[in-house]
């Protein structure tokens, strides 16, 4: 069964993101302290990027994401998604509009426009398809920004929730919940390594 998984790392004061975050600032100011742990070569650090690429049908990002991703300083053959370590799964955007070009045209984009319910149920399709194509178990992955993972989750469109925490105080930036409706969450495995702590949880 596909599952929705919401995977983000997160500083200790709960921004997925430094102070004034952009374009040319993807991560904001300190927030690359964030992804120190996917660089590490600690192996459950190594695990948990492997494992959590591995397992990609499909990913779901916003447009601001995307923005960063696609543009000139964003991602190339090293520092995709799951560069080094896995294929190159389907991405769906959630956006107002598509963007007139896209510069990352060796990946498969989906551009929707009628909201997150909608992409997440495109990208669902697209990992099913893609579990019945490579006869493996495959999921739907969101990868972000904060607003689309805090919103998904406040939507109920999500089964699992990973955090990557980092042991970083940033004192402002991009929050991951907002505002959000108290839940109880249930904790299913907990990983310390030098650079993080890796959090899953089922969502009720």
């Amino acid at each position: 069964m596909t599952r929705i998984i919401a995977d983000i790392s997160v500083s200790l004061d709960g921004f997925v993101t430094g102070p004034e975050p952009g374009p040319d600032n993807g991560l904001g100011t300190g927030g690359e302290a964030l992804h120190t742990w996917a660089f590490s070569d600690d192996p459950d650090d190594r695990r948990y990027l492997h494992e959590g690429t591995a397992r990609s049908g499909a990913v779901v990002l916003g447009r601001r994401l995307f923005d960063v991703v696609d543009s000139p300083g964003g991602w190339d053959d090293t520092t995709g998604y799951g560069a080094g370590e896995v294929g190159k799964p389907a991405f769906v955007v959630v956006t107002s509009a598509p963007p007139r070009s896209v510069r990352l045209t060796d990946l498969d984009w989906t551009f929707i426009t009628t909201g997150l319910p909608d992409a997440v149920h495109t990208a669902r399709r697209r990992a099913e398809a893609a579990s019945a194509a490579t006869g493996q178990d495959l999921d739907v992955v969101l990868m972000g920004g904060g607003a689309t993972v805090g919103s998904a989750i406040e939507a109920g469109l999500v089964d699992t929730l990973t955090l990557h925490l980092a042991p970083v105080v940033l004192g402002a930036g991009t929050p991951l919940f907002t505002g959000a409706t108290p839940r109880t969450l249930v904790q299913r495995s907990v990983t310390a390594t030098s650079t993080a702590t890796h959090l899953t949880y089922d969502i009720r």
